[in-house]
């Protein structure tokens, strides 16, 4: 049997900024079929931009596909690259707003919703919000940014990488540690020194990099080949979040699970995955019957031929026929 194929890269026939509030324009745009299948992209990150290769999951001819920047990042505006672009309305419940608005915006009824690592975050807090405009799941590496999960990539992972995490400890300097060591970087990335703020930035994707240096069936080193604009607006982003636990109560998604009863879902995760171990994924398919679980052996956080060819068949699986 010959492996499945992304299909060809597409131009979107629609974009646009959507204004959602507090001097934030999201950008979103539309690929595909106008009258198919709504999908909805969303990105990791937090803070990455979308990934325009995303469309490539999706058969053009029976998808509308729908990607869109989240606040500060990518084609979004204002950009957090800039330090004099606050964040203090930038978190999940903005997120998931803006998500709804844009939905409202399209004239969609439902969408299927395909995304990973912290986007599986967002999706899973979007849809436990607003199960009923929601199709299918596809997830790909879970998580639920709870702080058990902030703890093990930032702090606990390091057993295996014990100098690369040393290196990241000691981007902070001893005499400004508090013991919270992602608040602490998120300091230095808003600091009003320049040279401070790259510095913390390059420190926090050379960690991003060294957990998923293994990962040689997938994208490794991604986190410090960024631009540096690119760089600085993840690293404020994410710090910003995860010091905060994406304000999510700690298994809040996985206890309020029992909202997504008749969503059918598809979990695909590597087990290889050191950013994100397996057993989010699989305590998530125990409180979520309709959800189908797929580990993928040779896979981390970052893909493989395997991982790929999961994707792919989860996608064409939800088409309409």
């Amino acid at each position: 049997m010959q492996p499945l194929q992304p299909f060809p890269d597409i131009e979107p026939y629609a974009s646009g900024l959507l204004e959602v509030g507090e001097g934030n324009r999201v950008y979103w745009e539309t690929s595909g079929n106008p009258e198919g299948k709504p999908a909805l992209v969303v990105h990791g990150g937090p803070g990455s931009g979308g990934s325009r290769g995303s469309r490539r999951s999706f058969d053009p001819d029976a998808y509308r596909i729908v990607l869109f920047d989240q606040r500060g990042c990518g084609q979004s505006e204002p950009h957090a690259s800039d330090p004099a672009v606050g964040l203090e309305h930038n978190t999940t419940e903005h997120l998931i707003a803006d998500m709804e608005r844009l939905r409202e915006h399209l004239g969609i009824e439902r969408w299927l919703l395909f995304g990973g690592s912290w986007g599986s975050t967002l999706i899973l807090a979007y849809a436990e919000r607003y199960p009923t405009r929601v199709s299918e799941i596809v997830l790909i590496g879970v998580t639920t940014t709870t702080r058990t999960e902030l703890d093990w990539l930032y702090r606990g992972v390091g057993r295996f990488l014990p100098a690369q995490w040393e290196a990241f400890r000691d981007g902070v300097p001893e005499a400004d540690r508090t013991g919270n060591l992602l608040a602490d970087y998120g300091r230095l990335l808003n600091s009003p020194d320049p040279g401070t703020r790259r510095r913390a930035a390059r420190d926090w994707c050379a960690w991003e990099d060294a957990v998923i240096s293994h990962e040689n069936l997938g994208s490794p080193g991604q986190y410090s080949a960024k631009s540096e604009p690119a760089m600085m607006a993840m690293t404020r982003i994410c710090s910003h979040y995860f010091a905060n636990a994406a304000w999510l109560p700690e298994g809040q998604l996985l206890r309020e699970a029992h909202r997504l009863k008749g969503i059918p879902g598809i979990l695909i995760h590597g087990r290889l995955d050191l950013s994100g171990p397996v057993s989010t994924a699989w305590e998530l398919a125990k409180v979520w019957p309709e959800a189908e679980l797929q580990i993928i052996e040779e896979s981390g956080h970052t893909g493989s031929p395997a991982m790929k060819q999961a994707v792919l068949q989860a996608v064409r699986r939800f088409a309409p026929t």
